[in-house]
């Protein structure tokens, strides 16, 4: 068997994903082509077409693939047995744009084509979904234990969410707020929607 020919049997869906997000960190969600991720594959479009039946499947799945990771690593910092205000500071440090913020900059042209595809709402509508339950879970934790006071963790969850997501746009895209201010603006909204300190979650 050849070189190439060993190559295609061996491609298996994960690869064709990964490979896929290579891609789409160069030139964006909306401009990645099937023929790209098969050209940087070394295989025909054809066998990409093989495991995902459209481009929009194939886009869909790599960013489910990549929120997948993010989605999880909250999800394990949220089952830890550390101390809520521990694991509820973690969870904002890793959910926020840190160093090159390149799983935001996904998230952020997925916000974009979520408009239009719907494979690609769903995916972010689930992945929203399991990022303010663990999130909740946390505050919920916090107030079972006494060191929270929340009087509706949904409400709050669902405020603070929106203000990190919000802020991070004006981060990364607007640059109209620097990472300290974001820093420093959730931990002071998480602190009124908690009753802390902002000096605990900085």
């Amino acid at each position: 068997m050849s070189g190439r020919s060993r190559r295609t049997a061996e491609l298996r869906r994960e690869e064709i994903l990964t490979t896929t997000l290579d891609v789409v960190e160069r030139g964006g969600l909306a401009a990645t082509r099937v023929s790209d991720v098969a050209a940087a594959l070394g295989v025909s479009p054809a066998l990409v077409f093989y495991h995902f039946r459209t481009k929009d499947d194939l886009v869909a799945a790599a960013f489910a693939h990549a929120a997948e990771r993010d989605v999880a690593a909250l999800e394990e910092i949220a089952a830890s047995a550390d101390a809520p205000l521990d694991r509820l500071r973690r969870m904002l440090r890793l959910y926020g744009p840190t160093g090159s913020a390149t799983g935001w900059q996904l998230w952020i042209d997925a916000w974009a084509l979520a408009q239009r595809e719907q494979e690609i709402q769903a995916v972010m509508r689930r992945m929203d979904q399991r990022w303010c339950a663990v999130l909740r879970d946390v505050v919920e934790s916090g107030v079972a234990s006494a060191d929270f006071h929340c009087p509706d963790p949904a409400a709050a969850v669902t405020r603070i969410s929106a203000l990190l997501d919000g802020l991070s746009v004006a981060t990364l895209v607007y640059r109209s707020v620097t990472r300290a201010q974001l820093r420093r603006w959730v931990a002071e909204a998480v602190a009124r929607e908690l009753d802390l300190d902002p000096e605990l979650l900085s």
